[in-house]
């Protein structure tokens, strides 16, 4: 999950979005109020657990970047996951192995988890954390860039994926969308992480590539609703203990 903390960025409180909330420059509702909710919802509603912890330590010792999905977030994407009754659940981006770890703890027995990761050290870190889970017979992680991986499942003609969680580099988006689309079937579930950018979604004019990738992607899941739609999809902003940004969720009809 990459995210521009929005407790390091002089620029977010003075976005359009916070004065909507703030009119009256009360920025009470800012980082710390969120990072606060984000703690007591983790405590109250997500138990300590000392595998996924062990693989946070984990993924830390090793220097990986802390962008991790937060636990709150990794409880809605097991609970959309078992909402879906998955069987087969694709993955694109695996970091650590946090959100695998969850994802998979939402298959049966007979289930199985496909993640794709680019970095052969990231793809060492989650293959230990995911044995330490007892989850290694349900999770495949392939090493490589994801739309290589992707165009190799095509040519293998691999059974449709049941749900889709895209959170690997932005710029890319679009590519992913459209090789979860060709590895969809009718009822498949796809998220896609860090879709709000801190707000900068919304600026046109934004040079960043992870912003106009993701923009990019929005106007195909447009498109793919316009006439006949073969998607329908939404979006919902997040605040949290992350910073301010969303998911976009599309079922395949």
């Amino acid at each position: 999950m990459s995210i521009i903390r929005a407790k390091n960025n002089p620029n977010t409180l003075n976005h359009p979005f916070f004065a909507q909330i703030s009119p009256a420059g009360d920025h009470s509702m800012t980082q710390p109020t969120w990072t606060e909710v984000d703690n007591y919802l983790n405590e109250t509603l997500v138990p300590a657990d000392p595998v996924l912890e062990s693989a946070l330590a984990a993924n830390a010792a090793a220097g990986l970047p802390a962008i991790d999905v937060t636990p709150t977030q990794a409880k809605f994407l097991h609970l959309l996951a078992l909402i879906q009754g998955a069987r087969r659940i694709l993955e694109i981006g695996t970091l650590g192995g946090y959100s695998t770890i969850w994802l998979a703890r939402a298959l049966p027995s007979d289930g199985k988890l496909i993640t794709l990761e680019f970095e052969p050290k990231h793809a060492a870190i989650a293959q230990a954390n995911i044995q330490k889970s007892d989850l290694g017979h349900l999770v495949e992680i392939r090493i490589g860039p994801a739309a290589d991986s992707l165009a190799q499942f095509h040519a293998e003609s691999q059974p449709p994926f049941d749900f889709i969680f895209i959170d690997a580099d932005k710029p890319n988006n679009p590519t992913y969308l459209e090789w979860a689309l060709k590895l969809s079937r009718k009822g498949t579930l796809i998220v896609v992480d860090n879709v709000i950018r801190e707000g900068e979604i919304a600026d046109s004019a934004s040079t960043d590539p992870a912003v106009q990738g993701t923009r990019t992607m929005f106007d195909r899941l447009a498109a793919q609703q316009d006439g006949n739609p073969r998607i329908l999809a939404t979006a919902l902003q997040t605040v949290g203990s992350k910073g301010y940004d969303g998911f976009a969720i599309a079922l395949v009809v």
